[in-house]
């Protein structure tokens, strides 16, 4: 956390500018009867799916606020829906936060206006991809890591690494893992390859994944174009994600809580792990468009996702891990008393949550290469170049 602290002080120091967009509101009026949301896929529940998770519904009900969403399957599109404009709060990730953030695309949030704030997670208040000289730029909605989720009826022992989706391997069927194995459609993917040499090749020097000079990232390239070989898809839409598994022969990829449950549910073999390696993960927060016209309903909803009533059910539909410690003790729609534990809540400080890759980073001697470059270099091995 120290050093992500550090990272996000030269990343946006140009917030300091930010004195010219308007003042955060000193109190919460009458909400103006919607509220237009950018949220990951299956962030936000009104029971069409399944009516025990619903926290979509009440909110309406009780502030007068018509939520409307449009889902995302990257932060890069994340921010270009928050560019486009639109759109009043977005459940932004750490690699997108940043980004909003410099690029004034988000204004201050008033945590005085949000009574519950003080209920979270104390290693979330004032963490570096919201909040940046003491100035909250958003509200922690959940967290949780990249896991790898693999088919239990291919591999009859949990794997222990990542390898098996880098490297070309046999399988426990006695099968190559080549074509059946996914990587993720996002540029901020490298960090997981720069993840695993930094446990695999220690003289590259690595010491954060989101920090890399211009040797080590050449060699996380050269990992992630030999990976191209084995991917059966670069995935980023959840639903393909679980077909691939269940139709397409896919036995082992990088993924989400949200697909191990859902798949769980329909009684696949699937199961997940963190390998020994780590894991990447993403702590999202709920920001604040810079023009957003429905701020009144926006603060409501920020006050209502940190209540229960949101945290408890939201945790176990997706996998997540709450950012309020109540919500691991309320017992879920589902009857567990055991969301917190099982989604990693004592797990947080182990993960390498995403965040933007800059120029200026503390772990290489300020030399490390920017984001804008991942984006292009990724998109060049997706089409095999």
């Amino acid at each position: 956390m120290k050093k992500t602290r550090a990272f996000l002080t030269g990343l946006l120091a140009v917030a300091a500018a930010a004195s010219s967009l308007a003042a955060p509101p000193s109190a919460i009026g009458k909400g103006e009867g919607q509220l237009n949301i950018v949220a990951w896929p299956g962030y936000i529940e009104r029971g069409e799916t399944d009516k025990a998770y619903d926290w979509v519904t009440m909110f309406e009900k009780e502030s007068g606020c018509k939520v409307n969403v449009k889902t995302a399957a990257t932060s890069d599109e994340m921010v270009s829906l928050m560019k486009l404009g639109g759109y009043d709060i977005v459940t932004a990730s750490g690699d997108a936060s940043g980004r909003l953030i410099a690029s004034k695309l988000v204004q201050e949030v008033n945590i005085n206006l949000v009574p519950s704030y003080k209920n979270i997670d104390k290693r979330l208040q004032n963490a570096a991809w919201h909040t940046v000289n003491g100035v909250h730029y958003g509200v922690p909605y959940q967290s949780g890591p990249n896991v790898l989720m693999y088919n239990t009826d291919v591999f009859k022992k949990a794997p222990d690494s990542w390898s098996v989706v880098f490297e070309e391997q046999k399988l426990g069927d006695g099968k190559s893992n080549k074509g059946r194995v996914q990587a993720y459609d996002g540029a901020i993917y490298i960090a997981d390859a720069a993840l695993y040499l930094m446990h695999k090749n220690p003289a590259l020097g690595i010491k954060d994944p989101y920090e890399l000079n211009e040797k080590q990232y050449a060699a996380v390239l050269d990992l992630l174009r030999k990976q191209k070989q084995l991917t059966h898809r670069y995935w980023h839409d959840a639903t393909v994600q679980m077909n691939d598994f269940k139709n397409e022969g896919v036995v082992a990829s990088s993924s989400w809580g949200f697909m191990v449950n859902s798949l769980q549910g329909e009684k696949k073999p699937i199961a997940s792990v963190i390998p020994k390696e780590g894991a990447t993960g993403w702590a999202d927060t709920t920001m604040l468009h810079a023009n957003a016209k429905n701020v009144n309903c926006a603060y409501k909803w920020m006050e209502h996702q940190l209540s229960d009533k949101l945290q408890t059910p939201l945790a176990e539909w997706f996998g997540t891990v709450p950012v309020t410690a109540s919500a691991c003790k309320v017992k879920s729609p589902g009857g567990s008393t055991e969301v917190c534990k099982t989604n990693g809540w004592d797990d947080l400080d182990k993960i390498k949550f995403w965040k933007t890759p800059t120029a200026k980073c503390a772990t290489q001697g300020d030399k490390c290469v920017p984001y804008a470059k991942w984006t292009m270099d990724y998109i060049a091995i997706m089409g095999g170049r």
